[in-house]
C-alpha cells in the first residue's frame, strides 16, 4: 500500500466532475490496490472520508469510516443520493481544505445507492455524521468543496490563510 498525495484548495483539478466508474472495473486488481491506498491515506490524514477526486482520480467513488476505532470502511461506488430529510448544521473539516473548520448545513438523513467493493448493489439509510461525510465527499465528486456553502469574503479569506500556511511550510 501506499500514501497518496491529496490535492488542497484552491488547486483547479478539485472542480473536476468524476465521471462513473466502469462495474467490470471493480474486481481489477489495480482498482482494488487503489482503494486500499486511499484508505491508508485517509487514516494517515487522519480523515474520516476521502474521495476519489482528491487524490486526482477523477470517477466515482469514495471510501468512508467514521468510527472511532476504524473499523467499519465503506467504500461507495457511482454513488447516488436518493432520498434527502431533515436539516443539520455540522462543523464540517476536509482534507484538501487543512486546519479550516466551518459550519455547513446539511440534509440531516440521507438514502444512498452505490456500489461496495465487490461491485455488489447496496443501498444505505443513514443519519447524523455518517449522512454528512457521504453528503461531504459526493460533493467532491460533483468538483465542489465544503468552502463553496461559505460566504465569497470567507473563501477568500481560507484561501489566504492556506497560501501562507504553505509558504511557512516551504520555508
Amino acid at each position: 500500500m501506499a500514501l497518496l498525495p491529496i490535492l488542497e484548495f484552491p488547486d483547479p483539478r478539485l472542480r473536476t466532475k468524476a465521471v462513473p466508474v466502469d462495474p467490470a472495473r471493480v474486481a481489477d486488481p489495480a482498482f482494488q490496490r487503489l482503494l486500499d491506498d486511499m484508505f491508508e491515506t485517509m487514516y494517515a490524514a487522519p480523515g474520516i472520508g476521502l474521495a476519489a477526486s482528491q487524490v486526482d482520480v477523477h470517477q466515482r467513488f469514495m471510501v468512508i469510516d467514521v468510527t472511532e476505532d476504524k473499523s467499519r470502511p465503506l467504500v461507495f461506488i457511482n454513488p447516488e443520493i436518493t432520498a434527502r430529510a431533515g436539516e443539520q448544521v455540522y462543523q464540517e473539516g476536509c482534507l484538501s481544505v487543512p486546519g479550516i473548520f466551518a459550519d455547513v448545513t446539511r440534509a440531516n438523513e440521507i438514502t444512498v445507492r452505490a456500489l461496495d467493493r465487490t461491485g455488489a448493489p447496496f443501498e444505505l439509510h443513514v443519519d447524523g455524521l455518517l449522512a454528512v461525510c457521504i453528503q461531504h465527499e459526493m460533493d467532491h465528486l460533483e468538483g465542489r468543496l465544503f468552502v463553496d456553502y461559505l460566504s465569497p469574503l470567507k473563501r477568500e479569506m481560507v484561501r489566504k490563510k492556506l497560501a501562507k500556511q504553505r509558504r511557512h511550510a516551504a520555508a
